[in-house]
């Protein structure tokens, strides 16, 4: 069985697509978009590693209608995260989003891992292209507006990817912040301001 290198998980979050959903992001992306609003999770370093029956006994599948898999690089853990999601459908009638860097063209032609399609078999909403700092737009679940929405079932047809209201949840652990969801500039600008806030505060306690 596959181990998947994981970079967090959120159990329960409305910020990453339509209902209440789970959201896997697998650390480590070999492409490296500047500007990226995830960068502690590119490199390729061991953070959790988890078989997908072990992520699987984490989620509370009666709570959630859907599964969102982002990263770093979700097609660089293709196959582990193919498998994950053919566990939880026999459980539960999931959908399924996915973001990823790469093209949709690219990944047909040229999968940059084993088990891309077996992946995209799976996934019901493709959300493709690299992160373009210069494109960041405000709403709808793209990070950048040159990025595309692929719709490879009618399971999502209804929701508007591209237009939709943005939610950020915001978490603090242990004096750091975190967030889930796609920030609008403004937002990003705000969290790196109470961000850089909480540090020095940090900073002048252990003074």
């Amino acid at each position: 069985m596959p181990q998947l290198n994981i970079a967090a998980i959120a159990a329960h979050t409305q910020a990453l697509g339509p209902g209440v959903r789970a959201a896997v992001w697998v650390q480590g992306c070999p492409l490296h978009c500047r500007g990226c609003l995830a960068p502690d999770w590119i490199p390729f370093l061991p953070a959790t590693l988890m078989t997908p029956e072990q992520i699987l006994a984490g989620l509370d599948l009666a709570g959630i209608s859907g599964l969102t898999f982002s990263g770093g690089e979700p097609m660089a853990q293709a196959a582990g995260l193919a498998e994950l999601a053919r566990l939880a459908r026999q459980k539960k009638d999931l959908n399924l989003i996915c973001f990823t860097g790469y093209r949709y063209e690219h990944l047909l032609k040229t999968p940059p891992s084993p088990g891309v399609e077996e992946l995209l078999a799976e996934i019901d909403v493709l959300i493709d292209g690299p992160f373009v700092q210069s494109l960041q737009g405000s709403v709808g679940l793209r990070g950048s507006t040159n990025q595309r929405v692929f719709h490879l079932t009618s399971r999502l047809k209804d929701y508007d990817f591209e237009a939709s209201t943005r939610k950020v949840e915001i978490t603090v652990t242990d004096g750091e912040l975190a967030f889930v969801g796609i920030p609008t500039p403004d937002v990003l600008s705000a969290l790196t301001r109470v961000n850089v806030g909480m540090e020095r505060m940090a900073q002048d306690e252990r003074l």
